[in-house]
């Protein structure tokens, strides 16, 4: 009965009725359309807010202000974007791949793990306001790599410390299951603890995204070259122009945005099998 049962399930399953368009669509509305509200009504508040008090623009300009400086500043802090951008996704590339290696020397010998975590802590615990200078002294202050590295700092540690994570907690029945097969160390790591590690490596990266994007302007606010973002940002506000300031803040925040959902595009693609892209998939 139970064959027949496990039989007559996939048949069951295409007779149901399936979630059509329209039902999809309502419930991506359902999903995105409170957020928008929200930040529409967060617009109206404000500019209101600005109005009412007569706030001055130097303290606090208008929303319209900054969309209408937005957009006269638009060939200059596109240019600008793209250039602390791609110290960013340097500075992000390059610690992400130090903090997977060392995860997984970490995991794999004890006496790796016992000597790098204390200096990864230390490493983490400085703040870019002191390895900016440094930075900028060794490798020069236009010099796009002072940026890059300070980034790296900052990406390293949360990618390190969730990679070992994923590598080491992995289910004991399923390491058995491997010892029994005679697998080897290679083996258990590309079958078991990397598939394993992946939700927790991608948690990170996708933290690390928008700290990347803070790193990279906040390093160039100790000087840098006038093509950068946060250059501008620094210069704009110490001429009270901060219609023009706003506007590269917006550019900073749709970076990190559009960071951030490659990172979440690529996650899809890469472990669609995981529980939690199911279920985003099922809703």
């Amino acid at each position: 009965m139970s064959q027949v049962a496990d039989l007559a399930a996939p048949i069951e399953q295409e007779l149901l009725p399936q979630p059509g368009a329209a039902s999809r669509w309502r419930d991506r509305l359902r999903r995105f359309l409170p957020p928008a509200i929200v930040f529409v009504l967060a617009l109206v508040l404000w500019e209101a807010v600005v109005n009412i008090f007569h706030i001055e623009g130097f303290l606090l300009p208008k929303p319209s202000v900054i969309a209408a400086t937005f957009i006269a500043e638009s060939s200059v802090v596109f240019p600008a974007g793209l250039f602390t951008m791609r110290e960013a996704v340097g500075g992000f590339v390059l610690g992400s791949l130090l903090g997977i290696a060392i995860a997984l020397a970490t995991a794999r010998w004890a006496a790796v793990a016992e000597g790098m975590m204390p200096f990864a802590i230390a490493v983490n615990s400085t703040p870019i306001v002191a390895l900016a200078p440094i930075m900028n002294q060794w490798f020069g202050i236009t010099n796009p790599l002072a940026k890059m590295s300070i980034v790296a700092v900052i990406v390293f540690f949360p990618v390190m410390i969730n990679t070992v994570k994923g590598l080491t907690q992995v289910d004991a029945a399923a390491l058995e299951l491997m010892r029994s097969y005679a697998a080897t160390d290679l083996a258990v790591l590309l079958r078991v603890r990397i598939p394993n590690s992946l939700p927790y490596l991608f948690s990170a990266l996708k933290v690390s995204s928008t700290l990347s994007v803070i790193g990279a302007i906040v390093s160039e606010y100790f000087g840098g070259s006038r093509e950068a973002l946060g250059v501008y940002i620094s210069q704009q506000a110490a001429l009270f122009h901060f219609g023009e300031a706003w506007s590269a803040i917006i550019i900073a925040c749709l970076m990190g945005i559009a960071f951030y959902a490659i990172l979440l595009t690529l996650e899809r693609l890469i472990m669609p099998w995981h529980v939690s892209i199911r279920a985003t998939d099922e809703e």
